[in-house]
């Protein structure tokens, strides 16, 4: 008789993968491993999801699911570009170190065999963002708050590539290392200054006069 999960374990299991996946990657990461660290047979683990791609997909669904509810908190309430920045680039920091296994296992898609599930999950990962992304840009654009001569998609791809990279650099051992080559070995203490920081440059993306940069000016 297949033993019956509660909600809370079958999520204390998923965190289990998702730190095994984190530190090992798919490939290298072993079922037997996470079920027992879980507390479960391998059986039961197995009755739960078929194989160990479709328990992956699973972590990364949880995960994902962290990702969206920071992001649409965050951009509840106020409208103003720059407002909504400070408040995504906060969150940045915060979830990032909350979540880094997250954060490291969203990293792993990127290489080894885990390639072969960039497509999928990127329209999963990336759809969210794009489109909100997009179009509070063009909002702003709308209202006058920002440059009118931006194409509203490239530059959310800018922002959230910009957002993506500070990810990592707040919880991946490579990134973390060419942010305090770059900023200083304080640099991960010092998340005020990273912030005004990012608002400066992402307000001159967005504001900045083209008639007063030297080889632009006609």
């Amino acid at each position: 008789m297949l033993q019956k999960l509660t909600a809370e374990k079958i999520d204390a299991i998923l965190e289990t993968g998702i730190n095994e996946f984190a530190e090992y990657g798919l490939d290298r990461a072993n079922i037997n491993v996470i079920a027992k660290k879980a507390g479960i047979s391998v059986g039961v683990l197995y009755k739960y999801y078929k194989d160990k791609e479709v328990f992956f997909l699973a972590c990364l669904d949880k995960s994902l699911v962290v990702l969206d509810q920071v992001i649409s908190e965050v951009l509840i309430g106020e409208a103003k570009l720059l407002k909504r920045a400070e408040k995504i680039v906060r969150a940045v920091q915060k979830y990032s170190r909350k979540h880094v296994n997250y954060t490291k296992m969203y990293n792993s898609i990127t290489v080894g065999s885990n390639k072969r599930f960039a497509p999928e999950l990127a329209k999963r990962i990336e759809g969210m963002t794009s489109q909100v992304y997009s179009q509070f840009i063009a909002n702003a654009m709308q209202e006058g708050d920002i440059r009118q001569d931006i194409d509203p998609a490239m530059f959310a791809f800018f922002f959230d590539s910009l957002l993506m990279m500070m990810q990592f650099s707040y919880s991946c051992e490579y990134y973390m290392e060419r942010y305090k080559i770059f900023c200083g070995d304080d640099i991960l203490k010092e998340d005020e200054r990273v912030v005004q920081e990012f608002l400066k440059f992402i307000e001159s993306a967005f504001t900045f006069d083209r008639g007063k940069i030297p080889h632009k000016a006609k």
